[in-house]
């Protein structure tokens, strides 16, 4: 199959306050591989004010009304339905000269990163509008005055203003994020791919499943939108650097105190250990890592690898491989199942990549690359095509354009070093980057390298023989792990699972007293009011149960044989339980209790052991011991309701819940021995 050129230029939309406008005007677009117009891009006639007023009224009203559960729902029905229709994105990726392989990155990582935050939402986040971040601090003395941190919303919109080389993933991996936090998003694509974006976008406002004025697209300029942001709202950039420089002080944005959180380009490395060997597994790995980021996307990636750093005793050996590896490497049609690689994104991204190496020529030597290969379909001329190239810097401690110039296209520059404090600088001259590469068998080489680079770098990826066969590899972000870097690579951070959840929240300090911070959360805080009845919790069901619910239990005197008993049955026979002499000489002065020995006399004190709505329980957290106990001591628990969470019900599953039990251990003379939490599965009545 070969991608045919377009026959004509059509005219892309923005969706803003829930209709399509069409702009006058605009850019023309081309296609990548043929050179032929392929769209127009216009945000002319837009009212600027009215789509940030729409985002914050409409969007964040409708936003407000659900729940993080809800909102992951949502963004897990989205994601299937996108996917379903995923061939006709693949269709138009071609056009931006992308192959199917790496159109995968975008497409369905973007669709990926949806299911991603609907299943990190529903099992680290609670089914309410608000998060509660932190333990309870106790802030005096008596218990009467605490504090708790509170992430809500912000009631304004997310700009997103994304960059050409990812209009899928770029999108979506920044939306599912502010779309669970409950904040609106406007996108704003790059005008040479939002052809793409404009797709995926009229895919979802199709779909019906996102709330009105949830997402809003501009495709075009964004005219004097920066005038009318406001305090709530946020801004995401990916670009350049010095883009992003130009607008995060841009005069509103600094006197608002806008948050603006940047993913900039930036001169990524990778460093091969000097106890690598040329006939070593890690030596091969290397070499197809460097040569996979040269022409994945045609080496349009932010994270794609700009500086080679080797050993000078193999420098040779390594600049063969490469040659070898990419002489391989086919050109052409990205549509064409017998093209690696396809063209960067315009002929004016080629001639501008072009006249980097032109500088980096300066301080570099041409090695490999150069020539115009034979094309597999597409237009030399017309297209953006470029064959991947090698420079060798031989002196790069005193260089300067290597660590400076960003050639963002198939370029690398390969850098010889001495010693692991030289490679660390060579890394550390990037002034920061989004992610390094460190590939060694050699643990003690990997832990030097690593913390000689870290501090420059926002990720860093260990490369060996062990985990090549699963790991995703050097240019690839994980929506479980930060994507960004300090420096040159912008400052900001995204992804990074529930990180970037709480990037669009607000976290506010919360004082009061303990009945009134229970109120206000919908969670239990000691030394708060709570309720009892004759009807033991355990009894309850899932909707019947309330938060402050409680259970004072009777009482129980531990004794010498409840210490022999749980020695025997555990096989713990450490000296404080069992050895009457030793002990006196411990810390304790005594025997005492074994602390398992105490969470075990607490559950037969509460549990009720008929058969009834508490179905299982499944976990035990934040224990402490506080005090000893001691043979003689007495002791009693409180059980109570700490919080709920209704789980999602599966067809022929029982409707239920978990509810969470604060527990507390004291003994007679009420002082706190234990605490901790248990997690119990409740039945719910209701599905």
């Amino acid at each position: 199959m070969t991608t045919s050129p377009p026959s004509s230029a059509r005219s892309l939309a923005s969706f803003v306050h829930g209709q399509w406008i069409h702009g006058q005007g605009g850019t023309e677009v081309l296609d990548a591989v043929y050179g032929a117009p392929l769209a127009r891009v216009s945000s002319d006639g837009i009212d600027f004010a009215q789509v940030l007023r729409y985002g914050r009224e409409t969007g964040c009203r409708h936003l407000s009304r659900t729940t993080f559960h809800d909102r992951a729902r949502m963004l897990r029905a989205l994601a299937s339905y996108l996917l379903e229709r995923k061939e006709a994105f693949y269709q138009l990726s071609f056009h931006t000269g992308t192959t199917r392989r790496d159109g995968w990155v975008d497409i369905e990582g973007g669709i990926g990163a949806l299911f991603s935050y609907s299943s990190i939402a529903r099992r680290e986040l609670p089914n309410e509008r608000f998060l509660l971040e932190g333990e309870v601090e106790q802030l005096s003395k008596g218990g009467s005055f605490v504090g708790r941190h509170v992430l809500v919303p912000r009631e304004g919109v997310a700009l997103h203003i994304n960059a050409y080389n990812f209009p899928v993933w770029g999108m979506l991996e920044k939306f599912a994020p502010n779309f669970i936090a409950g904040v609106p998003a406007i996108v704003k694509p790059a005008t040479q791919t939002a052809y793409l974006t404009e797709a995926v976008v009229r895919a979802i406002t199709e779909s019906g499943l996102l709330p009105e004025g949830a997402l809003q697209l501009i495709c075009g300029g964004t005219g004097d939108l920066f005038d009318h942001l406001e305090e709530q709202d946020l801004v995401t950039f990916t670009g350049s650097a010095a883009t992003a420089s130009c607008l995060k002080v841009h005069p509103n944005i600094v006197a608002r105190s806008i948050p603006f959180n940047t993913e900039a380009d930036s001169l990524n490395c990778i460093v091969l250990g000097e106890s690598v060997r040329p006939h070593d597994p890690e030596f091969d790995l290397f070499v197809r890592e460097v040569a996979g980021e040269m022409t994945s996307k045609a080496g349009q990636k932010c994270t794609a690898i700009r500086r080679v750093i080797v050993p000078r005793s193999v420098t040779g050996e390594v600049v063969e491989a490469l040659r070898t590896r990419l002489s391989g490497v086919t050109l052409g049609d990205p549509s064409r199942e017998d093209v690696r690689m396809g063209p960067l994104v315009s002929a004016h991204q080629r001639n501008e990549t072009r006249k980097v190496v032109e500088a980096l020529c300066g301080e570099a030597e041409l090695v490999v690359g150069g020539e115009v290969p034979e094309l597999r379909g597409g237009d030399w001329e017309k297209g953006g095509f470029m064959a991947p190239t090698v420079l060798l810097c031989e002196r790069p401690l005193t260089a300067n354009a290597p660590h400076e110039l960003e050639a963002f296209g198939p370029v690398v520059t390969l850098m010889p070093y001495e010693g692991e404090q030289e490679a660390s600088a060579l890394a550390r001259r990037g002034r920061g980057s989004l992610v390094a590469s460190i590939v060694t068998y050699d643990r003690t080489e990997a832990r030097s390298l690593f913390f000689g680079l870290a501090s420059a770098h926002g990720r860093v990826l260990m490369l060996n023989r062990d985990n090549a066969g699963e790991s995703t590899g050097h240019g690839s972000p994980l929506p479980q792990l930060k994507h960004g870097g300090p420096g040159r690579a912008g400052g900001g951070e995204e992804l990074g699972g529930l990180r970037s959840v709480k990037h669009y929240l607000q976290r506010t300090a919360l004082q009061a007293d303990p009945t009134t911070l229970m109120a206000l959360t919908g969670e239990y805080v000691r030394g708060a009011q709570v309720s009892e009845d004759a009807v033991h919790p355990f009894r309850k069901h899932f909707e019947q149960l309330q938060v402050g619910d409680s259970l004072l239990t009777h009482r129980r005197t531990v004794t010498e044989t409840d210490l022999v008993n749980f020695a025997n049955v555990s096989g713990d026979t450490f000296y404080a339980h069992t050895d009457e002499i030793a002990a006196r000489d411990s810390i304790f002065g005594r025997r005492v209790a074994h602390g398992y020995f105490l969470v075990s006399a607490a559950a037969g004190l509460f549990v009720s052991p008929a058969p009834g709505p508490v179905l299982a329980n499944y976990g035990l957290e934040h224990l402490r011991f506080i005090e000893s106990v001691g043979i003689g001591d007495t002791i009693r628990a409180r059980l109570t309701v700490k919080s709920k969470t209704a789980k999602d019900t599966r067809p022929g599953e029982r409707p239920t819940g978990v509810v969470e039990w604060a527990v507390d251990i004291t003994n007679q003379h009420d002082q706190l021995v234990a605490t901790y939490s248990i997690l119990t599965l409740v039945e719910r009545t209701q599905g």
